[in-house]
C-alpha cells in the first residue's frame, strides 16, 4: 500500500506524550516513529540495558509540513 509518493526529508513534529513538541526530519512519511528513553537498572550485568518505549502514530490529515504524529498510549 503506498501513501505518498512523497521523497526527501521532511519536518514532523510529535504531539503528546514524553516526547511532545519534538521536531525531527523524516524521509518517506514512516506510519509510525518509536521514540525511547533509557531505564536506570540495578544490580543488572554488564552490557544489559532497559528503554521505556514510546509510540507516535502519523496523523494523516496532515498533508504539509510539518508532519504531525500523536502519542498513543495503547501501543506498543
Amino acid at each position: 500500500m503506498t501513501t505518498t509518493d512523497v521523497t526527501g526529508w521532511e519536518t514532523a513534529v510529535l504531539d503528546g506524550g514524553p516526547a511532545s513538541g519534538l521536531h525531527m526530519k523524516v524521509s518517506g512519511r514512516p506510519r509510525v516513529i518509536q521514540v525511547t528513553y533509557p531505564c536506570r537498572i540495578e544490580g543488572a550485568p554488564p552490557g544489559v540495558r532497559a528503554d521505556g518505549v514510546h509510540v507516535y502514530r502519523r496523523d494523516y490529515g496532515v498533508t504539509d509540513e510539518p508532519l504531525r504524529y500523536g502519542f498513543d498510549i495503547a501501543s506498543p
